[in-house]
């Protein structure tokens, strides 16, 4: 398995979650980390992203409540969901890109993902 998202599961609106993502080591060497998530209906969008540096990124939806760190030696990549809303409800994944082929044209393939469920 290339990649493995794990952590997700039901809870209420204001509650907090960890995800966790692991997999193949050479993946973990591309530049950027980033964690997708798409909802019933919905494409599938990046809502994170940390490059090897540790430099961060967040969609305008999730700034301020989640957050997004790694382990090289680990080849894993962590989101902290807080505050979450019923609207973060969605299949969680996450993938490996750089800057020439972009977040669009991820390096690994998506998994199962781990699915999070935000109840109101």
């Amino acid at each position: 398995v290339q990649l493995q998202a794990f952590g997700g599961g039901l809870v209420q609106a204001g509650g907090s979650l960890r995800l966790s993502c692991a997999g193949s080591g050479w993946l973990f060497r591309i530049d950027t980390m980033g964690w997708y998530r798409q909802a019933p209906g919905k494409q599938r969008e990046l809502v994170a992203d940390i490059t090897i540096g540790g430099r961060t990124n967040y969609a305008d939806s999730v700034r301020g409540r989640f957050a997004i760190s790694r382990d090289n030696a680990k080849n894993t990549v962590y989101l902290q969901m807080n505050s979450l809303k019923p609207e973060d409800t969605a299949v969680y994944y996450c993938n490996a890109f750089d800057s020439t082929m972009g977040s669009g044209s991820p390096y690994g393939s998506w998994g199962q993902g781990t699915l999070v469920t935000v109840s109101s």
